[in-house]
């Protein structure tokens, strides 16, 4: 009788501890614009430290357990509570990422942006097991330490304020991008939450007998229709990443053995840019010996044909150099410390 008093009186202080923060109140909109004006710099100037702070710093988390919890429970007002603080909360962030945006046009956009703006199944994963790890470590006190690392791994707030730099810029395509990550993480967080804090008996108090499987499958339809079609997007981006990079590899190495191949000639950059019809192949070679136009279309034949059926066009940027020691010229490139330069 005392365990399952002291159950219900767990059960109860958790309750209100997620109620409390789905609350929409001043603090809740100054910690979120807070977060958002951390992750903004943190993006513009590159810097990974400084956006992992805003992580932590931010607020969205509350109202997705709220919701959570809402669902699992049939609680009607904390699931609008949650709901209108947690748009409400994305809109602050987005507009404050917006207005920085703007006032920053000049600054390029930076690596820290561009890695939220390609969500693949991974985030999809990363978003579960960190929505059940935060609803676990809410459920089970001596967790509550693990809460930061959760606010981390589930990043809400660097992919909102990506999606506002960008739409300042008028990149609305990257922009949608960083909203469907966004969107991702939200469904995800806050249906493995439903299901942790069901599983822990987080049923209601009026249903003696608990929610039945069923039920419980029907409060959450929306979410699991959701996560199945992000499921598929995010699946068709995965592999769209996949492809690229192993062509990318491909096109790397045989362009490194065919230039190699000249004594002293070395591959120092390359990039592959894609348009509608053409896939672009630029490379920078260096060394005393230029390609001719000639080597330049035998490499290019070589080169993999691109999955997505474009013409694949190769252009090198020959850079003339002569590395030499007091005995003479060096044609032996990987022995002089400056491939990377």
């Amino acid at each position: 009788m005392e365990k399952n008093q002291t159950d219900i009186e767990f059960r109860t202080a958790v309750r209100l501890d997620i109620r409390q923060g789905a609350v929409l109140d001043w603090p809740y909109a100054s910690m979120n614009i807070l977060s958002a004006l951390i992750a903004s710099y943190g993006l513009l100037a590159n810097s990974p430290a400084v956006v992992i702070g805003a992580m932590i710093v931010a607020m969205l988390l509350g109202p997705i357990n709220g919701l959570a919890l809402a669902l699992v429970e049939s609680d009607r007002s904390l699931a609008r509570q949650a709901l209108v603080s947690l748009c409400l909360g994305g809109l602050v962030v987005f507009a404050t990422s917006v207005l920085i945006g703007m006032v920053h046009q000049q600054v390029p956009v930076t690596n820290e942006i561009m890695a939220r703006t390609a969500p693949n199944l991974f985030d999809l994963m990363i978003a579960l097991g960190g929505g059940a790890a935060g609803a676990l470590a809410t459920v089970t006190p001596r967790l509550s330490v693990a809460f930061v690392g959760v606010a981390v791994a589930t990043a809400l707030v660097p992919p909102l304020a990506s999606a506002g730099i960008l739409a300042a810029r008028g990149n609305f395509e990257l922009s949608r991008s960083a909203l469907i990550l966004v969107l991702t993480n939200m469904v995800a967080i806050q249906f493995a939450a439903s299901v942790v804090l069901w599983l822990n008996g987080f049923r209601g108090f009026t249903r003696t007998g608990g929610l039945q499987l069923g039920s419980f499958l029907q409060r959450n339809l929306v979410s699991i229709l959701s996560l199945a079609v992000l499921a598929v997007i995010l699946t068709a981006n995965l592999h769209q990443v996949i492809s690229r990079q192993l062509f990318e590899t491909s096109v790397r190495g045989i362009l490194e053995r065919e230039i190699s191949a000249v004594p002293g000639d070395r591959l120092a950059l390359i990039k592959i840019k894609r348009t509608q019809d053409v896939t672009m192949v630029r490379a920078v070679v260096r060394g005393p010996t230029a390609p001719t136009p000639e080597d330049v279309a035998a490499m290019e034949k070589k080169l993999p044909a691109p999955a997505d059926g474009s013409r694949l066009e190769l252009r090198l940027r020959f850079v003339q150099t002569t590395i030499m020691n007091r005995d003479g010229v060096l044609y032996d490139t990987g022995s002089d410390g400056l491939d990377n330069n």
